[in-house]
């Protein structure tokens, strides 16, 4: 293709709001420009690119046996009122009616939709396995899009869902999507850390993410520093083991002294009324302090207790009660709970139980099990002021056995091996594969004959790509200071041929050299603008094709062309006849 035919949009300036090298380079070399928050163009260079991951995805898939179907953008929302999800998924998801007041969404997602179409044709166990994928468009009223194509309102998504017989059956197709994910991700040229994962709003037994290690990465990984371990996560799905080399001993500290010891006393704080500002006053480490977080919802009070040094996770406090859309509760709501003002908040002289409605909302309790056994804790007195030291939990407050419910760090103890430190990195999710279970299937009345002629519901899963993010996450990992670096699989075209002829032999030598290289399958885009040298090599350099191949008066004088390798910066000299095979064999 030539410049003539095919024009280039690039731009010396980057976007006033790109944060991030993708960003800035994707629409600096022409591949994509904005239209809207989150919602890209893609340009002719940006849509070939998409298109091979595209083709990439679509042949891996079907080599590990998925078919392709074609969904509507648009869901009923009927199919999500069936599996409880018209509101689960909250301000996401973008609703809208028709004409005669029919609900629908722009489709976040189809699990619904797929499971419904499932449904039509499924009639027998001998139908099953049967792994249904789509590469359409998906919609997010995301609240802060960024990042360009990282984060968007509107993207590509490749979601396959699979139907199973038993769990076994899913087992096995779980592990082919994971083989699957490595070699689509490889060809792509990414390198990809899978990791558990949090399965969300999607629900099911369990599911792993196919991160990228980036600093810009909106996700935090977990590592386990021996290697031989191997565990990996996101922070939001990992464990918290504490770890006792911080308190000098192999037991955590404060643990089994008899509820009979000192007793539980009210001493009076002030204005002091934050961990760390009770911790000064005190002594005290922020560990030995009962720290209270309190959210609501429409409906609900969610007061959490965790050990006082550590944050809670919000992921994990969501799953546990099972909430959607809440919010750090008010300070109203935080009066009717505890009789104080917000700050001194703790378990013990509660007046109000789990399960109690408080403010016409039911009120829910949730302790972190770290907190049980501990004694000689501070935490509020619920009352303004006051704390309440030599707090013991089985005397002053029952925690039962507890939940996991705080964030994970580097440094905590990996809870696989449950012996390694763990290690810290930041990621960006291309891939995700979930076991969904018999959730929607159960919901939505999908289910087929077993051998003995029974009705029997086919357990699920789900698989998830998003292309757009993948060309992002590319250029995240392939660029250098003068522009995009693109892996040969992906790259609009293998080679940049910079003309630089003037005189008619010159054009008639770079048309020639166009040519033999097209008919040897090479593709070739031919810059042949009328510009100035420098603009054109700034361009060929931004675009991050592999080769730059450069052809002028030079070329016909000593009978060499320049070839350029774009990842290395290396330059050759060769001939005509060996430039081909040169370009083949790198």
């Amino acid at each position: 293709m030539r410049a003539s035919q095919l024009p280039l949009f690039t731009s010396k300036d980057d976007p006033k709001d790109a944060q991030v090298a993708s960003h800035r380079l994707l629409s600096r070399a022409g591949f994509i420009r904005k239209q809207g928050s989150g919602l890209y163009v893609y340009m002719p260079f940006g849509d070939m690119v998409h298109r091979k991951i595209e083709q990439i995805v679509r042949e891996e898939m079907n080599r590990f046996g998925g078919i392709e179907v074609t969904l509507p953008v648009i869901t009923p929302a009927e199919l999500w009122q069936e599996s409880g999800r018209w509101d689960l998924m909250g301000k996401e998801m973008m609703r809208m009616q028709d004409r005669h007041e029919v609900g629908y969404a722009l489709g976040p997602t189809h699990e619904e939709a797929m499971t419904d179409l499932a449904r039509s044709f499924l009639q027998s166990y001998k139908q099953l396995p049967v792994n249904l994928y789509q590469i359409g468009r998906k919609y997010r009223d995301e609240i802060r899009p960024r990042y360009g194509l990282i984060r968007c309102r509107e993207f590509v998504m490749k979601d396959a869902y699979s139907f199973h017989v038993d769990d076994a059956s899913l087992d096995e197709t779980y592990q082919k999507m994971r083989e699957a994910y490595r070699a689509i991700f490889e060809r792509c040229g990414l390198k990809t850390i899978p990791v558990e994962a949090d399965s969300g709003n999607m629900g099911g037994s369990g599911s792993e993410e196919f991160m990228v290690a980036s600093q810009i990465g909106e996700e935090t990984l977990l590592l386990c520093s021996d290697e031989k371990c191997g565990y990996r996560s996101n922070q939001e799905k990992t464990a918290f083991i504490e770890n006792p080399k911080k308190h000098g001993s192999t037991e955590p500290t404060n643990r089994g002294i008899s509820p009979s010891a000192d007793a539980a006393v009210e001493f009076e704080t002030g204005a002091a009324k934050t961990i760390e500002e009770v911790s000064k006053l005190t002594g005290s480490e922020p560990r030995n302090f009962i720290k209270a977080v309190i959210f609501e919802d429409k409906e609900n009070i969610f007061l959490c207790f965790i050990q006082g040094d550590r944050d809670l996770s919000e992921i994990k406090m969501k799953n546990l009660a099972g909430a959607t859309e809440y919010w750090p509760a008010g300070e109203e709501t935080i009066k009717a709970l505890t009789g104080a003002e917000p700050g001194y908040a703790g378990p013990q002289g509660l007046k109000v139980k789990d399960g109690d409605t408080v403010a016409k909302k039911t009120l829910r309790i949730f302790f972190d099990r770290h907190l049980k056994g501990r004694s000689g804790l501070i935490a509020g007195a619920n009352k303004t002021g006051f704390h309440t030291k030599n707090v013991a939990e089985g005397r002053d407050f029952q925690s039962g056995e507890g939940h996991d419910l705080i964030v994970s760090h580097a440094g905590d103890i990996c809870p696989q091996c449950k012996k390694a430190e763990l290690t810290e990195t930041r990621g960006i999710e291309v891939g995700h594969i979930f076991k969904l279970g018999k959730k929607y299937s159960q919901k939505m009345n999908l289910s087929v004959l077993d051998p003995n002629g029974k009705p029997l519901t086919p357990t699920m899963g789900c698989y998830g790509i998003g292309v757009g993010r993948t060309m992002a996450t590319s250029v995240e990992q392939n660029h250098d200071e003068r522009g995009i670096i693109w892996h040969r699989n992906l790259s609009p075209f293998v080679v940049y041929l910079v003309s630089l002829a003037k005189g008619e032999a010159e054009v008639a030598f770079v048309d020639k050299l166009y040519a033999t290289l097209t008919a040897q399958g090479i593709s070739v885009y031919l810059d042949d603008r009328d510009e100035r040298a420098g603009v054109k090599f700034n361009d060929a350099e931004l675009v991050g094709f592999p080769f730059i191949v450069t052809v002028g008066k030079k070329t016909l004088e000593s009978g060499k062309i320049e070839l350029k390798l774009r990842r290395s910066g290396e330059k050759l000299e060769v001939s005509e006849a060996e430039l081909i095979g040169k370009i083949q064999s790198l």
